[in-house]
């Protein structure tokens, strides 16, 4: 049986928390990044195939 004399410290294991609750004032959904993306590979081929770099 424990000896209910000394009392250790608490310890968290080695985990700290840094202020989980950050509130980001840009929020985006995952949907808008990937029609952003495709839109980004959209003008770029436009810009490759319509105005090509003369070797």
């Amino acid at each position: 049986m424990a000896n209910q004399g000394i009392s250790m410290p608490s310890s968290g294991g080695g985990l700290m928390r840094y202020n989980e609750e950050y509130d980001s004032r840009l929020k985006l959904k995952p949907a808008h990044v990937i029609i952003f993306i495709i839109a980004v590979i959209a003008f770029t081929l436009f810009l490759k195939f319509f105005f090509p770099i003369a070797a």
